[in-house]
């Protein structure tokens, strides 16, 4: 059956995204081959496909269609993630759609209505992966909380427990007061917010004074309202000014809490008045400043319920009229800021700040660094509480010991000072947090306090005895502790399976930069902890994919781009093409409809040349092998394919995906499409037929890691192979090498064609125009052998040996040797070089004008980045234009 006329993308990716996986293609039975291992970051279970997602399933769609191709036996594990916090958000805000909420319910019912949500709207990202042409093993699909899976985060929790890994420990956390849970470090993003800087007096007790005999302190605060819970002012232990009073009382103006002046470099001289209010229950910095002065964790005073409203601490010291009151403004109505400000205010022991205009302020502006929780919104609040801890400075050192070793190979290598920086200055992690929906931490409670940490209800029971009433713990794991275990725990593990023998440690694991601490160095602590080995021998880490502008995306700004509405336009091979080619190690992608666009063409471009070899019975090839071949143009195209294959599998082995994309669209758009396929136009033999077919089915395979969808349909279309499908065919062994001969015939013909087209562009002259041309006696051995091209490709009315005739004429010179081509008689040379230099001296003032605006620092500082790129590019190619016109007028004598 002809292939239809014109390439619709949409036509063909639906039906062989289906025919793979219902033939079990993505994963076909390869038990004696080498394993290759790959796993997918997975997607949130609330999750839909974004650009990012985008950009990292291509990458590793490309490897591992490679390795299939290769005949390895290719493993991509596929799965979601439960997703805690934002799957619990999305079901919550769905109750409140109906007025309900979640209280309304017992945990079970709840956590039964999440199940729901899943099963009718969960997941959709896992059609949307299939439409990007993702090969992934969907046979074994995963999710982080079927009972498999469960089971193993279980069994990690007890044996980190039973090892002192995981402990109970008393800290302040990042508490997101809209959430009500506990979050990471990672979880909390800094925004500039426009506050104030207060500076208020705190009175000494019992008369003491300083040595300059003021009888308080100045401290200065961003956040007035934790004084209710101070303990403590710092001085620098080495300034003068407090030395005095190092060990006396403050007496603190609310609360009328004593407090000592403590000795602290947290204190810093230069900075305010060089004293500082330490609330050790409700700040990081103060909380260390507290144990340093002999404060227990138990002891620090805490002043906020899971609301951040004011409550009592446990001296009971704070009035009555600030219990209930939010940590400050909110919708409107003051907050606890407000009235400690106008309290301290009424009673003398606020100092205004005096603006430059002599204006009097309650407090300095200034634009602060304020903490918000990445899913919650609001402004994170350092609350101390009891939670569960891993100890990540005893699992961090295995892991940097692998990446010294190279056991662990980061790619890029740039990315191994900020893995060392953040390993080597590690915190317990955080893992317990306060939802429903999650994997149950696996601890029982004594009435007496005692813990028990068991796999079981059963076995904690039995390790407390009978009669000990038991209660389980109500929180849930950071979903990051269960999606740590992803490289061995989707195998099969705790069960010592037959996958999970075979296929871990994993090959390599591709992943955003930004999830480097999330989870990969995580996956590297609990897969040597648990496994003996490192999870995966590469981690690959590329960069964003940005704004056409180089702007971060973000829903605020407007400039997302949905890839599914890309597909739509460009078709899924044109964007993974896109992806792949503009990924270069250590850089950010710009997206750019226009290079969209162009590989779009590409695939046009190839579906074409297709179109032209079926017309001139050219079919699939029947050998892995070169045919044989004895013409120049076949010998040479062999020999660009062996090339080819060879860059590719390069590229490919340092993970460079833009060169491997970048060699093969330069081969099948450059070398096959517009020369092999031009030069052997009308010159059709048996021997040309197998080597084109040959060349195109090369094409095909070291194309369909990138294209997989068009080079299916095509690979299909030409031969009846139905039962050797493109995706489980055989990476390319051409068995040949470059015919160094051939090629340099080949190459000269093309050089020389190239270069007198550009000659009849540049002069003004039809492309079919037909020259004279005199060639060097040295050249007739060459041009004899390539007559029948010459007079197709370069349109030559006669090849002379004689020297040219006096007079103007365009001097070809290609390889050092110089053809000349007379011109009397075929313009006119007066006129045209008129015409060439007013189009050089315009070209040249333009060209200078943007150099001189480039060259001016205030433009290049001040102007919009965009204008700038932009007066660059004009440059380039005002520059490149003038360059071409003088090569014209050169080529005139």
């Amino acid at each position: 059956m002809p292939m239809e006329k014109t390439f619709d993308p949409a036509a063909i990716e639906a039906k062989w995204a289906h025919a793979w996986e219902s033939r079990g293609l993505f994963r076909p039975h390869r038990p004696d081959a080498t394993p290759f291992t790959i796993v997918n970051p997975p997607p949130n279970v609330t999750g839909a496909l974004h650009i990012g997602h985008a950009l990292d399933n291509t990458l590793q769609d490309v490897l591992v269609r490679y390795e299939r191709l290769r005949g390895k036996d290719a493993l991509w594990v596929v799965g979601m993630d439960h997703a805690g916090i934002a799957t619990q958000m999305v079901v919550e805000r769905q109750l409140e759609a109906s007025q309900d909420k979640r209280t309304n319910y017992s945990r079970e019912d709840f956590i039964d209505k999440v199940w729901q949500w899943k099963a009718e709207s969960g997941g959709q990202i896992t059609g949307q992966l299939r439409r990007l042409g993702c090969s992934m093993d969907w046979s074994r699909e995963q999710f982080t909380m079927d009972p498999h899976f469960t089971a193993a985060v279980v069994k990690v929790f007890v044996d980190l427990h039973k090892k002192g890994l995981i402990y109970r420990d008393k800290r302040l956390v990042n508490w997101d007061p809209k959430l009500k849970t506990a979050i990471s470090d990672l979880e909390v993003e800094t925004h500039e917010v426009q506050g104030g800087f207060w500076h208020f007096k705190y009175p000494l007790a019992d008369g003491v004074t300083l040595d300059d005999g003021r009888d308080h302190i100045v401290v200065a605060t961003t956040r007035p309202e934790t004084m209710l819970a101070d303990m403590a002012v710092a001085a620098h232990p080495d300034d003068p000014r407090y030395q005095s009073v190092i060990g006396k009382d403050i007496l603190q103006p609310i609360t009328g809490r004593r407090f000592k002046i403590v000795a602290d470099e947290h204190a810093d001289p230069e900075l305010g008045s060089g004293a500082v209010k330490i609330t050790p229950g409700h700040d990081f910095n103060d909380f260390d400043v507290g144990k340093r002065a002999g404060f227990k964790p138990g002891e620090m005073l805490n002043m906020l319920d899971g609301d951040a409203n004011v409550i009592q601490t446990a001296d009971g010291l704070i009035p009555d009229e600030y219990l209930g009151l939010h940590r400050f403004k909110r919708d409107g109505k003051d907050g606890a800021r407000e009235l400690v400000v106008m309290r301290m205010k009424e009673a003398g022991f606020l100092i205004p700040h005096i603006d430059k205009d002599g204006g009097e302020h309650d407090a300095e502006p200034r634009t602060i660094q304020t903490p918000f929780g990445d899913r919650g919104g609001v402004v994170i609040e350092p609350w101390l509480t009891d939670q569960w801890y891993v100890d990540a400075e005893t699992l961090a050192q295995p892991p940097m010991a692998a990446v010294r070793d190279g056991r662990i190979n980061i790619v890029p290598k740039t990315w191994e000072k900020t893995f060392f920086n953040w390993m080597e200055n590690i915190q317990p992690w955080c893992v317990s947090r306060q939802l429903w929906w999650g994997h149950r931490i696996p601890a029982w409670y004594a009435e007496d306090g005692r813990i028990f940490v068991a796999e079981t209800e059963e076995e904690a029971q039995a390790e407390a005895g009978a009669g000990v009433t038991l209660t389980r713990d109500e929180d849930v794991l950071d979903t990051w502790f269960s999606s740590a275990l992803w490289p061995f725990a989707t195998l099969g593990w705790p069960e010592d399976t037959e996958l999970l023998q075979r296929h871990y440690p994993n090959d390599v694991l591709i992943s955003g930069f930004d999830i480097l601490f999330f989870w990969d160095a995580r996956m590297a602590m609990q897969g040597i902890e648990f496994m003996g080995d490192v999870p995966w021998k590469t981690l690959y880490l590329h960069g964003l994919v940005r704004a056409p502008d180089g702007a971060k995306m973000s829903k605020s700004k407007g400039n997302v781009v949905d890839p599914l509405g890309l597909i739509d336009q460009y078709g899924a091979d044109a964007l993974r093409f896109f992806m792949a080619a503009m990924e270069s190690q250590g850089r950010d992608i710009k997206m750019d409809d226009a290079r969209l666009a162009g590989y779009r063409n590409f695939a046009t471009k190839l579906w074409n040349a297709a179109r032209f070899c079926e017309a001139n019975g050219i079919s699939a090839s029947t050998t892995l092998a070169a045919p044989a071949a004895t013409l120049p143009v076949n010998r040479w195209i062999i020999g660009e394919v062996a090339a080819t294959v060879a860059a590719m599998e390069t590229a490919f082995a340092a993970y460079r995906f833009d060169e491997a994309a970048n060699a093969i669209y330069s081969f099948a758009w450059d070398r096959f499409c517009d020369w092999y396929l031009e030069l052997i136009k009308g010159a059709i033999d048996d021997e040309t037929k197998a080597v084109a077919g040959w060349v195109l089915d090369q094409i095909l395979v070291m194309l369909h890691p990138l294209m997989p969808f068009i080079t299916e349909e095509l690979w299909t279309g030409l031969g009846d192979r139905a039962d050797y499908p493109l995706i489980t065919a055989k990476w390319p062994e051409p068995n040949a090498a470059r015919d160094a001969d051939a090629s340099a015939d080949i190459d000269w013909l093309i050089k020389l064609v190239s270069e007198l087209r550009t000659a009849k562009a540049e002069l003004g002259l039809p492309p079919g125009a037909r020259l004279t041309a005199h060639f060097p006696a040295s050249l007739k051995g060459r041009t004899d052998k390539l007559a029948a091209q010459l007079d197709r490709l370069a349109r030559l009315q006669a090849i002379s040996f004689d020297p040219a005739p006096a007079g103007a004429s365009a001097q070809l010179v290609v390889e050092g040797e110089t053809i000349t081509v007379p011109l009397e008689g075929v313009i006119d040379i007066a006129a045209e070089r008129d015409r060439l230099s007013k189009a050089l001296a315009a070209a040249a003032k333009e060209r200078d004008g943007l150099a001189g605006r480039l060259g001016n620092p205030s433009f290049v500082e001040r102007a919009k980045p965009e204008a700038v790129d932009k007066a660059r590019a004009d440059h380039a190619a005002k520059e490149a234009e003038a360059d071409r016109l003088t090569a014209a007028l050169a080529r005139l004598g």
